[in-house]
């Protein structure tokens, strides 16, 4: 099951990553093809692109593809590895548990705006914001189960076996 909700997460991100590749490719096209740019490719660009980053962060990357600054994770013991594991995810889930409720009330009354070409809501537009916190507050959880399970305390450039 889990493994169809990822293929399922990638897929939506690639159509997300094509859809905003196919709206650049018309504006390129209309701007410098026929000198005649269109207004709702810009906006369509941007609603995508947030759409692409905050959707991708959530759920496609994975975990040890974001960007970490690992010296001292490397230099630490195994025992100092899953203290900083445990208290970080502690730390940066709480914090995006702790944002989530204010973040969902701030972009559903959003959605009395919209954007001024194609009148998207902007709760729609910074919806996968909400998921994305969503997604590290349960992300950070498991971290800290894992932690205290023994597991995940590797070397960060070496993958576990």
């Amino acid at each position: 099951m889990l493994a169809l909700l990822r293929r399922g997460a990638g897929a939506l991100g690639a159509l997300l990553f094509a859809a905003l590749f196919l709206v650049f490719v018309v504006q390129i096209v209309a701007r410098f093809g026929f000198g005649k740019p269109l207004p709702w490719t810009d906006e369509m660009a941007v609603v995508l692109y947030v759409w692409v980053i905050l959707w991708s962060a959530a759920f496609v990357v994975p975990e040890r593809e974001h960007v970490m600054f690992d010296l001292l994770w490397n230099a630490a013991g195994r025992r100092t590895r899953r203290v900083m594991r445990v208290v970080s995810n502690l730390m940066v889930g709480g914090l995006a548990a702790w944002a989530l409720p204010a973040t969902w009330d701030y972009v559903t009354f959003m959605s009395r705006e919209g954007t001024p070409v194609l009148n998207v809501p902007f709760s729609l537009v910074f919806l996968p914001f909400v998921a994305l916190l969503a997604a590290l507050a349960l992300r950070c959880a498991w971290n800290v189960l894992e932690a205290l399970r023994g597991r995940g305390l590797e070397d960060a450039g070496v993958p576990a076996a």
